[in-house]
């Protein structure tokens, strides 16, 4: 492994990932926003995004620790598209599949299968998360929406700072949560000893998910969960601080079951949000793959039998 360290002599009016383009040599801003993304790169040993700015006295730590490939390339991967025009796509994502690139995943993910799909993609967040707006985790399946355009992009962003846009999940939980609706307020941040993983910390951001109970069962609970927030892996850990978590969650779940399911069952069901371009309000549904149901069924035959 080999490292480098930069020391910024004066502001920077360009993101960091164009401005280490111009400064290392035999690397591209691709590869570049992939290091950002594998946290290979720091500025003043803190967590940067591609779009951060450097500024003067800033230190730059970028660590060589695997070749990472040169571009990121169109794959012809199936989407499965609910929705789409010259400004958005809707696609239903089938858990399994990683939203973008990144260490140890520099191929097979959503981004390759969009850039095969569609040759005009937004890149506010660069080619490593070319028309990503959002993202829901490998595990996760559901509904996630992508842009084509920049202006699109920054409009349905403005959407999810603005709380506009809805997001309805549903979840497998472990135990039995006796009142039918909750709200769990617990602040999220990078877990105190593990960076890989979140947590409920003081320090964290506000986090706020809304839940409703669908059916129980002897042993498990089966809900409905509306974000008010979006943190990263927000559901998952706030289940699991509240003592329920998913059922097949392979970082927040019970040690002893992680292997005996196909997945954390946990799927994005409902989106909505205004149409960047008309303004008017779209809403789409996907039902639950079918592992989640028919293990909702077989669970059902349990309690009768």
């Amino acid at each position: 492994m080999d490292k480098i360290r930069l020391i910024v002599e004066t502001d920077i009016d360009q993101r960091i990932d164009k401005y280490l383009n111009l400064q290392l040599d035999n690397t591209t801003r691709s590869q570049i926003q992939l290091m950002i993304a594998a946290r290979d790169i720091k500025v003043n040993n803190e967590e940067i995004k591609a779009s951060y700015k450097p500024r003067k006295d800033d230190i730059i730590d970028i660590l060589f620790k695997e070749k990472v490939p040169m571009e990121i390339l169109p794959e012809p991967i199936p989407l499965d598209i609910y929705y789409e025009d010259s400004d958005i796509i809707v696609i239903n994502k089938p858990r399994g599949l990683v939203v973008h690139p990144a260490t140890g995943n520099y191929s097979g993910t959503l981004v390759n299968a969009l850039l095969y799909h569609s040759r005009e993609l937004s890149n506010i967040n660069g080619i490593i998360r070319a028309g990503i707006v959002h993202r829901i985790d490998k595990d996760t399946s559901g509904l996630i929406v992508a842009c084509k355009n920049d202006e699109a992009h920054r409009r349905i962003s403005m959407q999810f700072k603005k709380k506009m846009v809805l997001r309805i999940y549903e979840a497998l939980t472990y135990g039995v949560i006796d009142h039918d609706y909750g709200r769990i307020d617990a602040p999220i941040g990078r877990h105190p000893n593990n960076r890989k993983l979140m947590s409920v910390v003081a320090s964290g951001k506000p986090a706020i998910t809304h839940f409703q109970v669908i059916e129980r069962f002897a042993q498990n609970t089966w809900l409905e969960l509306k974000l008010e927030t979006g943190r990263t892996h927000q559901i998952r850990v706030h289940l699991q601080y509240i003592g329920y978590p998913v059922v097949g969650d392979p970082c927040y779940g019970l040690k002893k079951d992680r292997t005996r399911y196909y997945g954390q069952f946990l799927h994005a069901k409902t989106l909505g949000l205004y149409h960047p371009c008309s303004g008017e309000y779209m809403q789409w549904e996907a039902p639950l793959p079918e592992y989640f149901q028919n293990y909702i069924n077989e669970l059902r035959s349990r309690e009768q039998s």
